[in-house]
């Protein structure tokens, strides 16, 4: 090596003399992280593949205070520079890092890398003493309880739905929101329909014919036709009919959109109906209603329906094994053609494309329909809410299921959000609510129990508490809810309480938008149920509306809507030992609803009639 060039570059020549002093130092403050101290030993491996001094090894130390670049000879022993207590209180996984190098000659290549390398560490340093001087004393700033910690305020702004809505002329409104993160594109169609719609002695039919529009076969392909191509595409078509909609969605790469869009085009214009498949499909079905009876939270979910809505409302007719097997492949054509076109469509689309092209494709896939359909009635809303007591159904189970009901309202009702946030503090909330916190935390009666109070869409949805607890503590698990009903009627919420509740709603709203797939299909949820016609400015002014419910808010609405005149107490466990109660505790269930105990026998699961006790 040229010793001279050496010490015009370095101003030390290679012999241990000049190894006492180091040429470079980096500064690590403790209160650093790893990643941090990381990068320091990064930034020196770099430098010293640079520098290269000699053939000898090369030390790399990082201690809490400093890095230090050190350098030996062929002959000599290392430097004074040695590890020292760099592991203590778990800061470093390790303290030494040895690079090995080679001889060369210095070049004016290699000098020009060094200078480089010497400017890089100049500014790390530089900006690490900057950062270390920024960082707050962490004795003397960061508080001791996890509840003194202080946020600024959240800002962010939802999106609106005009920024994304199309009128397409084809029919349809369109929500199109481009998304170039994935080479994907996700197109889901909904309809206005649902088994409202279906006439008395069909029932099953919309569900048939949801399922098998997308899986019995095209036109031009047969179900196994249809079947191996998508696989072929590692796409995904599917499609299904619900009780008050349907929908139709197309998940694909987005370099085969075109033979995705034509696939599409023929199932909701020309679905074949595969005679093998609507067989099956039947004898699934069949199979399925056997098992109606076998669990308890089937039994429990039905028939709190029954009690919420009514025996006579539409949302209680369900198939039965002579409505199925009633249904023909020309039910299954009629309902298609009636319901299946444009004038019904609210399409959300999303992903890898450009949205002025994607407009034009929407037009082209909804254009010249072949066949004219129908407009869907409005979703009947003439609900019978059952009359207050306590419903049992016999069930030889270990634990008892237990719904707790009264009259809901709507979601346009003007005391929606004083009724949301008053059921947060009820029982919504998790761990933070009344019902949880008595039932389970408390008494240890559940493993959970909890409150609901939606707002209906087309009609009051009901509010429900609920819990499973053991057969003899039933009774005594539902006097709790009962007496927490009542206490938030009587006894105005804590300024905590109400707190806590409005900001789980705040905080956590930006979520609702998190990706443009749920941005897609808000909107057009929005859009289909009419939210968007009669407040599009929704999302929008939620916050604010929450954030302005009071105490007294709470307090008014809670003793508006939880009357203990009109409550029903539904459970489904083994009678005898329900009844009987728990020994230390002396609530019956019989006393929990005035006194009113109505037992409801099983219901056949074929035809679903109540059976003789």
């Amino acid at each position: 090596m040229n010793m001279q060039n050496y010490e015009r570059e370095f101003g030390c020549t290679v012999r241990p003399a000049c190894l006492g002093t180091p040429r470079f130092v980096f500064s690590v403050p403790q209160t650093f992280s790893l990643r941090y101290r990381r990068f320091a030993i990064g930034l020196s491996s770099a430098l010293s593949s640079a520098i290269e001094l000699a053939s000898g090894p090369q030390n790399t130390i990082l201690r809490y205070s400093r890095l230090k670049v050190c350098a030996t000879t062929k002959a000599g022993a290392l430097t004074t520079c040695t590890p020292t207590d760099s592991r203590q209180a778990g800061r470093l996984s390790y303290d030494q890092r040895v690079h090995e190098t080679s001889f060369r000659p210095i070049t004016a290549a290699l000098r020009r890398r060094a200078t480089f390398w010497l400017f890089l560490l100049m500014a790390a340093t530089a900006i690490g003493e900057r950062l270390a001087a920024a960082q707050p004393s962490p004795n003397r700033e960061i508080p001791d309880r996890p509840e003194k910690l202080a946020f600024k305020p959240l800002v962010y702004e939802p999106p609106h739905p005009s920024e994304y809505r199309v009128a397409l002329r084809s029919g349809p409104i369109a929500y199109v929101i481009p998304d170039r993160e994935l080479p994907l594109i996700n197109c889901v169609i909904y309809v206005r329909t649902g088994s409202y719609v279906v006439p008395s002695g069909k029932e099953g039919l919309a569900d048939l014919t949801g399922y098998l529009i997308a899986r019995g076969g095209t036109k031009s392909k047969s179900a196994e036709e249809l079947e191996e191509r998508l696989d072929f595409l590692a796409a995904q078509l599917n499609s299904s009919v619900a009780e008050m909609q349907g929908a139709v969605s197309l998940n694909l790469l987005s370099k085969d959109l075109a033979e995705g869009f034509e696939m599409l085009r023929e199932v909701l214009t020309a679905p074949r109906f595969q005679a093998d498949k609507v067989a099956l499909r039947k004898q699934q079905i069949l199979q399925l209603m056997q098992q109606r009876n076998d669990e308890s939270s089937d039994i429990e979910a039905r028939e709190r329906r029954f009690l919420a809505y009514g025996e006579g409302f539409w949302i209680n007719r369900h198939a039965t094994a002579a409505s199925i097997e009633s249904l023909a492949q020309s039910d299954l054509q009629e309902f298609h053609r009636k319901w299946f076109h444009p004038a019904n469509f609210v399409v959300a689309i999303n992903g890898d494309f450009d949205r002025q092209v994607m407009v034009k494709k929407l037009e082209s896939l909804f254009s010249n329909w072949p066949f004219q359909g129908e407009k869907p009635p409005p979703v009947p809303s003439n609900t019978a809410f059952a009359q207050p007591g306590a419903y049992l159904i016999n069930k030889d189970v270990n634990q008892g299921r237990v719904s707790i009901l009264l009259p809901g309202i709507q979601r346009d009702d003007p005391d929606y959000f004083s009724v949301t946030v008053m059921n947060d503090v009820l029982g919504g909330g998790g761990f933070t609510s009344r019902i949880m916190n008595r039932v389970r935390s408390d008494e240890g009666l559940a493993y959970s129990a909890a409150s609901s109070f939606p707002g209906g869409v087309y009609f009051p949805a009901t509010f429900t508490a609920g819990f499973q607890s053991k057969s003899r503590t039933v009774a005594y698990a539902a006097s709790i809810v009962l007496e927490e009903i009542k206490r938030i009627t009587t006894e105005a919420v804590s300024g905590q309480e109400l707190e806590t509740a409005k900001k789980s709603f705040i905080d956590t709203f930006p979520q609702t938008f998190a990706t443009k797939t749920q941005i897609a299909t808000a909107f057009a949820q929005d859009e289909l149920t009419s939210r968007f016609a009669k407040d599009a400015d929704y999302w929008k002014n939620f916050r604010s509306k929450i954030a302005a419910v009071t105490k007294e808010d709470v307090q008014r609405v809670a003793k508006k809507f939880l009357s203990p005149d009109k409550l029903v107490i539904l459970v489904v466990g083994k009678k005898d030992d329900i009844l009987q109660g728990h020994p230390d505790h002396a609530v019956k269930l019989q006393s929990l609803a005035r006194n009113r105990l109505v037992e409801l026998p099983l219901r056949d699961p074929l035809t679903m009639k109540q059976m003789a006790p």
